[in-house]
């Protein structure tokens, strides 16, 4: 105690009652209690200071992991330890010029603390303690001599964040203290985004104002996006007279008796649009008034998602489910610009990621989602639908029924150079859904999108499907973009997912063919092949579009649907598996020779995922999954197998490992009675792949032969699959006996534990 202590002690407890009075009404946030995220912190290493405003490094990747919540388009990290002036706030924000992430502030808003005009050192007593929760970030500081502060960050709505922070005098004197804060912008080196951002004065706190910029491939903006800070305190603020910096002070001083705690609360908002502007305005202010409300709401809210993430896996791997939780709510994108409702964009840590959603990755990542929140998986589902080509589109009649591969904030018309209609991406949206309406149970979900899928499955064989013998092939849209067989052919190969696979390669022969309807008119083009992946997904969404039908009563419908998959299942496996190799194969367009000179490809086991395979089929498949040679690498299941002239661990889909197509193929082992062979792969895929079992990010895509990350961190689909299948643990196998492909009984799909 200081020297003066004793003397001052008797005063303090008679002014202690005197001193609550002066207290605000708000009260100090309640404690954390257990919840079901405890023991889940740090699950994902968060921590990390910008140096400059541009996140990415090589190949665009930003070197550090965010979080945000409720679809907000901006994020937030821990400080990296020991960073200079990093003490007092959170990392951040990292914001996003509609379709591309930038970090607006190194920390834009860091308290201080001070007594009697001299500030305090926060680290006095001792490190800070920063800490990831599921739903929040927390910082704890001892300043020693009887003070200690917290500050702990959650998500109030769709565009805010709200900061507590709590001081708290543990000591046994009255202490008085002021509060400030400030920050200062990174700007981007080069114009015209160096001028965008301008700090301005605002009525609670500061705000930065951006300023209309079109660089479409760097930074978008209308000149009405605002980031705002609002105090729940009066305070007064003041802008460096650089523009750069600003200084935001709490307008009295507090005091604070033994054992007694202020808080002191914040909103950090950042909205689009003038209508956003004032909604959030509105909206912060009620956070304000009652911030205890949100932090319980909020802690609620992500204790269901927790569970929904862990129930029924396998102890030793629910931080890794929730670490795919995480990843998942991060990349969530609330609606905005011309996303009319909210989805899930692949990651926000990759540049060109960050904005927009795509077809492919929605179908997977609403599966997962759905495992603890099935409202926003079927919301990223319509976001996609939304953009579905109508009946008597002006502009592509062609492809009434198409769904582009991939919409942003900013439409075609906007100049949106992101936006592609180029061509699709695989169909697996019936699949999709009923996964989601598994979890849900919402019928009318149902038929609000039944009509969609049916378009969309009727459009790939009608554009698709070259020579019309039930076997489709992946193709290009009549497009600007599409004006030369070789932009016809890459098109193609974009529909495909699997962008540069050995099987596309045009010195294998792979070109193009128009597609015409009955007057003649080009309506798209073709590969001059048909594939096995694509034939196998089809299979699966004419499945689940006939038990969609039956479960709306369309009885006549659901007939037709299973008979369409029959016939699509028997074409791929009479067609498309060469027992020489015992693989499937695509197949040339015309004459049907399988193409097993590209060697094998991951594509491959999508036959067993979907059930088309006969049991002997699935029984070769399974051996050259489990050969070193060929799939079995050290980090297993590489999207082209070892033994191909083909193979390159680290050249995008020549090689890599994706947790997609090793989903598929752990599934589909599964489905065949193979139970035990998949969980040994899996146990070896999430073994072997960098960070995954640790507090590392997870990746687009792995080293088959190290298991060192390579692209994309916190990527989507991969965690939506990881919650699909990897971390629920193993499925019973379940012995098949017959060899005669129509007698076996396989599991549906989505039926695995």
């Amino acid at each position: 105690m200081r020297p003066h202590a004793c003397a001052l002690f008797a005063l303090a407890l008679l002014l202690a009652v005197a001193t609550a009075c002066v207290q605000p009404t708000a009260a100090a946030p309640p404690r954390r209690t257990a919840s079901a995220g405890d023991g889940y912190d740090d699950v994902l290493d968060l921590r990390g200071t910008p140096t400059a405003a541009l996140p990415g490094r090589e190949k665009d990747n930003n070197p550090i992991n965010v979080f945000a919540d409720r679809g907000a388009w901006h994020a937030y990290a821990l400080p990296a330890a020991g960073t200079p002036g990093g003490s007092g706030g959170f990392t951040g924000p990292l914001y996003i010029a509609q379709e591309y992430p930038w970090w607006l502030s190194a920390s834009f808003s860091r308290i201080r603390l001070s007594e009697d005009g001299r500030p305090l050192d926060l680290a006095s007593g001792g490190p800070p303690r920063f800490t990831s929760r599921p739903g929040s970030l927390a910082q704890a500081y001892d300043l020693g001599d009887g003070l200690r502060l917290t500050l702990e960050l959650r998500y109030a709505t769709h565009r805010t964040a709200l900061i507590g922070a709590v001081v708290r005098n543990t000591g046994r004197i009255l202490r008085t203290l002021g509060a400030d804060w400030a920050g200062s912008l990174l700007r981007p080196a080069e114009a015209p985004m160096r001028q965008a951002p301008s700090l301005a004065v605002a009525p609670e706190g500061v705000a930065v104002d951006f300023a209309k910029v079109r660089a479409p491939d760097d930074f978008l903006t209308d000149g009405t996006e605002r980031f705002e800070v609002r105090h729940r305190d009066p305070v007064r603020t003041t802008v460096s007279g650089e523009g750069d910096s600003y200084r935001t002070e709490l307008a009295a001083p507090f005091t604070l008796a033994p054992g007694a705690a202020r808080s002191l609360d914040w909103t950090e908002s950042y909205t689009f649009t003038e209508a956003e502007r004032t909604a959030e305005a509105g909206a912060a202010r009620r956070v304000l008034a009652d911030p205890a409300r949100t932090v319980r709401a909020a802690d609620a809210r992500w204790r269901g998602y927790v569970d929904g993430v862990t129930a029924g896996v396998p102890a030793g791997r629910r931080r890794l489910a929730v670490k795919a939780l995480e990843t998942l709510v991060t990349n969530w994108r609330g609606a905005a610009g011309s996303l009319a409702h909210d989805g899930i964009t692949p990651s926000l840590s990759y540049k060109w990621f960050a904005g927009g959603f795509w077809a492919w990755d929605t179908w997977k990542q609403a599966v997962g989602t759905a495992r603890f929140d099935t409202g926003l998986a079927e919301a990223q589902i319509r976001s996609v639908l939304d953009h579905q080509i109508p009946p008597g589109s002006t502009i592509r009649p062609q492809d009434a029924g198409m769904i582009p591969d991939a919409v942003f904030y900013n439409d075609p018309q906007r100049g949106g150079t992101n936006w592609n209609e180029r061509n699709s991406k695989p169909p697996l949206g019936a699949w999709s859904v009923w996964q989601v309406y598994e979890r849900s149970g919402n019928k009318d979900f149902l038929r609000e999108v039944y009509p969609k899928l049916a378009a969309y499955e009727e459009w790939w064989y009608r554009n698709r499907d070259h020579d019309h013998n039930g076997l489709a092939e992946y193709g290009a849209t009549v497009d600007p973009a599409n004006g030369s067989p070789g932009e016809q052919r890459l098109a193609a190969a974009w529909e495909s997912g699997m962008d540069d696979a050995p099987r596309f390669d045009a010195a294998s022969g792979t070109s193009v063919v128009p597609n015409r309807d009955g007057s003649g008119r080009v309506i798209g083009y073709s590969l001059t092949q048909e594939s096995v992946d694509l034939n196998s997904y089809l299979a699966v969404d004419q499945e689940h579009l006939g038990r969609i039908a039956a479960e709306l009563g369309k009885r006549a419908a659901a007939d037709g649907w299973r008979a369409r998959a029959a016939a699509t299942g028997r074409a791929v496996r009479e067609r498309m598996y060469d027992p020489a190799t015992g693989w499937f194969h695509d197949t040339a367009l015309g004459s049907g020779t399988r193409l097993t000179d590209r060697g094998r490809g991951i594509e491959g086991v999508i036959p067993l995922w979907s059930g088309v395979a006969t049991r002997a089929q699935a029984a070769a498949v399974r051996e050259r999954l489990l050969d070193p040679s060929e799939f079995a690498t050290a980090m297993p299941l590489p999207t082209v197998s070892r033994s191909s002239p083909y193979f390159a661990a680290r050249q995008y889909w020549r090689g890599p490992v994706w947790l997609d197509q090793a989903y598929f193929a752990i599934a589909g082992m599964r489905r065949y009675g193979f139970g035990r062979d998949a969980d040994t792969l899996a146990a070896r895929l999430i073994g072997r792949a960098a960070g995954l079992t640790g507090n590392g990010p997870i990746m687009e895509n792995y080293d088959p032969l190290s298991g060192a990350a390579l692209n994309s961190p916190n990527f989507s689909w991969s965690a939506a699959l990881l919650l699909s299948q990897f971390a629920r643990g193993a499925a019973k196998s379940v012995p098949r006996p017959v060899k005669d492909h129509s007698a076996v009984r396989l599991r549906p799909l989505g039926a695995f534990p």
